[in-house]
């Protein structure tokens, strides 16, 4: 059975970090583009990193270049985000994401970050 687990959220002041996990089973996620998502409270699911399972190569939102950075663990079968220089527009649920299974794309339940003094 797939699935994914993030964990990592929390409460943090402005310019704070927070490193988010996302603990896959069920399946071998470097084989596999892996995605990082976040909606905020009235507004649509954003993507905001992506880290690709054939080569590692990364990308990021505008909004969190130089701030953000994916990495994966391949023995942990875990991607992680990790948020520096946290800003209150940083505040969401964030989700990770995977597609292109054989049973289809799924979604992980969502931590929670909120950037606040």
């Amino acid at each position: 059975q797939v699935q994914l687990v993030e964990s990592g959220g929390g409460l943090v002041q402005p310019g704070g970090s927070l490193r988010l996990s996302c603990a896959a089973s069920g399946f071998t996620l470097d084989y596999y583009n892996i995605g990082w998502f976040r909606q905020a409270p009235g507004k649509e699911r954003e993507g905001v990193s992506c880290i690709s399972g054939s080569d590692g190569s990364t990308y990021y939102a505008d909004s969190v270049k130089g701030r953000f950075t994916i990495s994966r663990d391949n023995a942990k079968n875990t991607v992680y985000l990790q948020m520096n220089s946290l800003k209150p527009e940083d505040t969401a649920v964030y989700y990770c994401y995977v597609r292109g299974l054989p049973s289809g794309a799924h979604w992980g339940q969502g931590t929670q970050v909120t950037v606040s003094s």
